[in-house]
């Protein structure tokens, strides 16, 4: 911190020296002394001038221009759901009778299926375009009408493995189309360029669609009727209720519609096809009492398909009927903003030359600031924590920050701001050094404690050995072995301190290679409850001795993890077979298992994915392994097993393997 008082002298001239130049330069002008000043005295007289003269008459045919357009594309977007209306129409009809027991429907089905898919995607499309953001309200709304479709792909199998119900399959399409139905359509905006035309003609668009609807409801109902043979329970009701809402929306489409536009839907019920379905519906009517009705499904599909084919024509002729009569009132619009704006620009011209001359007296300092503030950013700071944390453990941590560029006569806002970043530089470089020198003095104990640790452990381990061999006395010797197998396991302790500390610990190197089995047998005897381990099945290879040790620490701590939670009484097993030029490891246990947070969480942790500052203490482990696993280039993993508990899979490279011997022998662990 005695860097920070060596500046302060510093920093109090610099800020008497900047407000002596602030108060003459306030004195010039009045407002002058801040940016919100300088701002106000450049946009005054120009903004006023503006509004008075242009603002009413711009504001008012912008409106209008915007309004226009936003018809336009709304009208767009609608048309496109209608597309998609379309399909859902016929793949509900198809499937309707597919489910009435019309086997001959399964292959125009998919084909129909298809191209509903195709539909939906044109459709998102061009609500995800940014021509569709002048029909903000609508292209949300479609949005929301899609969400019943999110279970579409569940109904389709249900459809394929024959346990849908026709019924309810049927109520799920109508409920998508309806959705889609449901848009408002009318202009989310009445001006002058939405006339009464276009009003109509999205009324009239939209009753179309529900009569649309209705038929092709009534097209698919039938289309399960007809397959089925005879009316169910309820069906004949829903079929006159379908043809009464047909009536209903084509009288509001004719009270709402252009006499160019009835003409075009009366010839489309004066086609073959309309007096086909006219015959079909009749008798239909005859098979109100649930009697039998013979009737060919696809004549039905066909003739309905090629009237609600037409009323979809007629439709689209509304739709481009709606959007030519909204683009005609734009292009007027747009003729009248355009004289408005050339009276603006006459304006504009004088505000732009009163702000070029306060613009450059602005952004001056502040490009200068905003150079400055990326030197710091970019080079100086992090050169700073560089050279902290770099310095060795008897050097002062000191750093002196610049005092930030000056601006003679700038803003009280500016000055304050460089002298503001100057003061982040330092306090950041004050506090990079503070947590350096913690960081690096707890590492450096850490590491200390364990290197003094594992001394002692190497002294006592070789203390033990001795007096083994000396010892003649059964009881005796077996506490002593019990012992050696304690100082092995705070052997293996102190090593993970020093893992953790980012140390490398002494190497205990084995000459050639060694056998997987004996590195197994020798991680099972650092473990506690090492008499619970069995070594199921390890198939024959050998690790090169560099590795030995910290494969053996590795899986210790995976033995000894799966042995702290797995119940008393049931053993660990290990497994090891060789896969393609890897040699996999298993670590089985039956314990309580993990749930699928806390799984990815371990995960991450012996990955290396997750800090180890921020994690409890518990899982202390877990970075063990995770450290070590990095330093083998190995890839270690927990899934669930089978039934219950946790396996651990350990996969070693081919860079720490031999090839294996020829007839490879398990080693089992005593129990």
């Amino acid at each position: 911190m005695t860097g920070n008082a060596a500046h302060r002298p510093d920093r109090a001239g610099h800020t008497a020296r900047t407000l002596r130049l602030h108060t003459l330069a306030a004195r010039a002008l009045p407002g002058w002394g801040s940016i919100r000043g300088r701002v106000a005295v450049v946009l005054a007289v120009p903004t006023c001038l503006l509004l008075a003269l242009t603002g009413l008459g711009v504001a008012d045919r912008a409106e209008d221009w915007s309004a226009a357009r936003e018809a336009g594309d709304q009208v767009a977007v609608l048309l496109r759901a209608q597309d998609l209306v379309r399909e859902l129409q016929r793949e509900r009809g198809l499937t309707n009778g597919l489910l009435g027991g019309a086997g001959q429907y399964r292959d125009d089905v998919a084909a129909q299926r298809e191209r509903t898919d195709d539909a939906r995607s044109e459709l998102g499309a061009i609500l995800s375009d940014e021509s569709a953001d002048d029909a903000k309200s609508t292209a949300a709304a479609v949005q929301d009408a899609l969400l019943p479709l999110a279970t579409l792909t569940t109904t389709r199998s249900d459809v394929d493995d024959g346990t849908a119900s026709r019924s309810r399959t049927l109520a799920f399409y109508t409920e998508a189309v309806t959705a889609l139905l449901d848009v408002p359509s009318a202009p989310a905006r009445t001006t002058a360029a939405t006339d009464r035309r276009v009003t109509d003609g999205t009324g009239a668009l939209q009753s179309l669609s529900r009569a649309t609807e209705a038929v092709a409801l009534e097209r698919g109902s039938l289309n399960g009727v007809f397959a089925a043979g005879r009316f169910r329970t309820g069906e004949y009701l829903d079929f006159t209720e379908l043809r009464a809402t047909r009536l209903a929306a084509l009288h509001q489409y004719a009270e709402l519609a252009a006499p160019e536009q009835k003409s075009a839907l009366d010839r489309v019920f004066r086609t073959d096809a309309a007096r086909r379905v006219s015959a079909y519906e009749k008798r239909a009517e005859g098979g109100a009492d649930r009697s039998a009705l013979d009737v060919d499904p696809a004549r039905w599909w066909t003739a309905m398909t090629t009237l609600v084919d037409d009323l979809h024509d007629v439709q689209r002729q509304v739709g481009d009927d709606v959007r030519a009569h909204a683009a005609d009132s734009g292009t007027e619009a747009t003729r009248q903003l355009a004289g408005f704006l050339a009276l603006g620009g006459l304006i504009l011209v004088v505000a732009t030359a009163l702000a070029l001359f306060s613009a450059r007296s602005i952004t001056r300092p502040l490009g200068a600031l905003a150079d400055e503030a990326d030197a710091v950013a970019g080079s100086r700071l992090p050169d700073a924590v560089r050279r902290i944390q770099e310095a060795e453990a008897d050097d002062e941590i000191t750093h002196k920050a610049a005092d930030g560029p000056q601006h003679p006569g700038s803003a009280r806002e500016i000055t304050r701001l460089a002298a503001a970043l100057a003061n982040v530089e330092r306090t950041a470089t004050d506090l990079a050094g503070e947590q350096v020198v913690l960081r690096r003095n707890s590492t450096e104990s850490l590491a200390s404690l364990g290197r003094r640790n594992q001394a002692l452990l190497g002294r006592q381990l070789g203390l033990i050995t001795t007096l083994e061999s000396q010892e003649l006395d059964p009881d005796a010797l077996a506490e002593l072995f019990e012992l050696d197998h304690l100082a092995t396991r705070m052997r293996r302790n102190a090593e993970s301190l020093l893992v953790l500390a980012g140390e490398e610990s002494p190497p205990r190197a084995w000459p050639g290679t060694v056998p997987v089995s004996e590195v197994v047998q020798s991680a099972v005897a650092e473990v506690e409850q090492y008499q619970r381990v069995r070594t199921v099945e390890v198939e024959g290879a050998r690790i090169r001795g560099h590795a030995v040790a910290e494969v053996s620490h590795l899986l210790a701590e995976l033995i000894e993890n799966a042995l702290v939670f797995s119940p008393p009484l049931h053993p660990v097993e290990i497994y090891g077979w060789r896969d393609g030029t890897e040699y996999c490891l298993a670590v089985v246990d039956r314990g309580i298992g993990m749930t699928e947070e806390n799984l990815t969480r371990s995960n991450a942790r012996l990955s290396g994915r997750e800090p180890f500052l921020i994690a409890p203490t518990r899982f202390l482990g877990h970075y063990v392994v995770g450290t070590l696993a990095a330093r083998l280039r190995a890839h270690v993993e927990l899934r669930p097993t089978e039934g219950s508990g946790i396996t651990a899979y350990v996969a070693l490279p081919a860079a720490l393997l031999q090839e294996p011997q020829q007839q490879p022998a398990a080693a089992h662990v005593p129990g």
